[in-house]
């Protein structure tokens, strides 16, 4: 009976979310990557993570109780914060059964510096791991949204996180390239702020510039598409008092234009470095599109205008890093040279 309870686990630790994964289980936790902290006696407590956390906030006051992002870029930014969420949520992961210290693999930015993936790999064991792997998330991504990257003709993805723009291309099974750009959600987010701050002398926190973007936001204004509209609340600069203003669909893509080219840019340079054969397949297929970011409005439209190259956006992208950990998790015989070292 124990054998239908494995002990291997995937990990998606992302900039906004993480996700884990239990071989046999399926994805059992998909939350904020946040920690509530509390300061008594000068050492930091911790109250909850994810979901838990954003709740304690909401409870008490904001002077009491601090909400931290431990990620930041998808690296880690805190460690403190990030092993106790790491094994807070380990422990959820467990079966009512138990099992041992599990095995994890967790996916890293492909730019991530041997610093960074150390800092990961290290945090992880600390947290309970009995072994970790490491997989670059856009080649994780590229086996969750189902490509056939054992074939000899080579695919791109790009996975828009919230921190890293990543790109992977594969062929035959092996990673021709895999690069990373830290530009993606959490810039679009700030790109945002500053135009509302920039065009209505509003100054709006990170939280409702996400919102802003998650309900009205745009690659590409349709100019005869429907104008939905979206009110925000903000301080004004001028008069030092609350005020409100309304943001169009036009405000939006005005606003995404530079972290948008930027990425498109980024997308560019990626294809120009490979091999003219491996650029035809590319061009040939077109770019898969996961992660988060992938969700925005018509990015696949604006990336294809910039780039010069078609777009695809598999289902539900941003649970394809998880699914590819997950699917390597479980042929680490077949997969394993797909691993990169801490």
């Amino acid at each position: 009976m124990p054998s239908a309870f494995s002990d291997d686990i995937a990990i998606d630790l992302g900039t906004a979310n993480t996700l884990v994964h239990v071989v046999g289980r399926g994805v059992i936790i998909d939350e904020p990557s946040v920690v509530a902290v509390v300061q008594r006696g000068g050492s930091r407590e911790v109250l909850g993570v994810g979901l838990k956390a954003k709740a304690i906030v909401a409870r008490r006051p904001p002077e009491r109780v601090e909400l931290i992002r431990p990620m930041r870029d998808g690296v880690i930014a805190d460690f403190i914060a990030t092993e106790e969420m790491l094994r807070q949520f380990i422990m959820r992961a467990k079966s009512m059964l138990g099992f041992r210290r599990p095995r994890i693999l967790i996916g890293v930015p492909a730019g991530a510096t041997p610093v960074e993936r150390r800092a990961v790999y290290e945090t992880a064991i600390s947290a309970g791991a009995r072994k970790v792997y490491l997989l670059e998330e856009p080649v994780a991504a590229a086996i969750g949204a189902g490509l056939p990257i054992d074939n000899p003709d080579a695919f791109m993805v790009v996975d828009v996180g919230g921190g890293t723009t990543d790109i992977a291309v594969l062929a035959e099974g092996n990673v021709v390239q895999a690069r990373s750009l830290r530009i993606a959600g959490n810039a679009m987010d700030e790109a945002i702020m500053r135009h509302v701050r920039r065009k209505y002398h509003l100054i709006i926190g990170e939280a409702n510039a996400e919102r802003l973007k998650m309900e009205a936001g745009t690659a590409v204004a349709q100019p005869n598409g429907q104008q939905v509209e979206i009110r925000i609340k903000g301080r004004d600069l001028r008069i030092d008092r609350p005020m409100e203003a309304v943001l169009t669909p036009a405000d939006m893509a005005e606003a995404l234009a530079v972290p948008i080219a930027e990425m498109g840019e980024f997308i560019r340079r990626g294809l120009e470095d490979l091999p003219a054969p491996v650029t035809d397949d590319v061009i040939r297929q077109g770019i898969v599109l996961t992660g988060g970011g992938a969700m925005l409005d018509r990015l696949d439209v604006a990336l294809q205008r910039n780039v010069g190259v078609k777009f695809m956006v598999p289902p539900t992208p941003m649970h394809c890093v998880i699914r590819g950990s997950a699917a390597v998790l479980e042929s680490l015989d077949t997969r394993e040279h797909l691993l990169i070292g801490p």
